[in-house]
């Protein structure tokens, strides 16, 4: 695409961005508090990891103004354009990356003593999610299998593994950076709770977002042009 494409639909979608996350969300929502998550990975796969983070930071930042959640959220927001650009590096298949992060993130939880207290099965998706991308890479690198880069299949994983990223760039602002602590003053029995709750909200907004982005991606791509193989 030519840049002036290129502006013109970090515009559209930043624009979109901004409506999705000033709208109020699902009821008991602790991670996102608007439906930001639905059009997150479509950001990635249909701009690339760099213009996808890009039209989010925007949208989020205005969707935020517009319903304000607290100066605090302004923080937690920036998981999800880096949710939108592991959706991008998925499609088009840094897979090394995108490890690299996971593994980075979840070292970072679990060397956090507080983390030893908090029930595993709380983030069992995101956990989930880190399963899915190890068997993938050992899949494509071991075996040399490129079944799972398949446009079926790499749309709802794309989707997956970016906004299960998000998630993880949440939990690592609260846990490991201690903001649990320094922002809300949150003990550990409430961070069990939070940590219960987020285990049966999170999924149902995760698939929502893999539905939506295999069946409106294809469309987009097809519209704006597929650049899988694309930096």
């Amino acid at each position: 695409m030519k840049r002036s494409q290129t502006i013109a639909l970090i515009a559209v979608f930043a624009a979109l961005n901004a409506v999705c996350d000033s709208l109020v969300g699902l009821p008991q929502d602790i991670v996102w508090y608007g439906w930001i998550f639905l059009i997150e990975p479509l950001n990635g796969v249909v701009l690339g990891p760099l213009a996808g983070a890009l039209s989010t930071l925007i949208g989020v930042i205005v969707g935020h103004t517009i319903y304000f959640r607290g100066e605090t959220e302004y923080l937690f927001t920036i998981g999800a354009p880096l949710g939108a650009m592991i959706s991008g590096l998925v499609y088009r298949k840094r897979w090394r990356l995108v490890l690299v992060y996971y593994t980075m993130l979840f070292v970072a939880y679990f060397l956090t003593p507080v983390a030893w207290n908090l029930p595993l099965w709380g983030m069992w998706d995101t956990i989930l999610a880190f399963a899915v991308l190890c068997a993938i890479y050992t899949l494509i690198v071991r075996f040399n299998s490129r079944i799972v880069e398949e446009e079926k299949y790499i749309l709802p994983i794309s989707a997956f593994i970016g906004l299960e990223a998000d998630i993880l760039f949440r939990i690592f602002l609260l846990i490991p950076c201690q903001t649990y602590r320094l922002f809300f003053g949150f003990s550990v029995e409430a961070l069990q709770a939070i940590w219960g709750v987020a285990a049966f909200v999170t999924p149902i907004q995760v698939a929502i977002s893999m539905i939506v982005t295999t069946l409106v991606g294809l469309q987009a791509l097809r519209l704006f042009g597929n650049e899988r193989d694309s930096t």
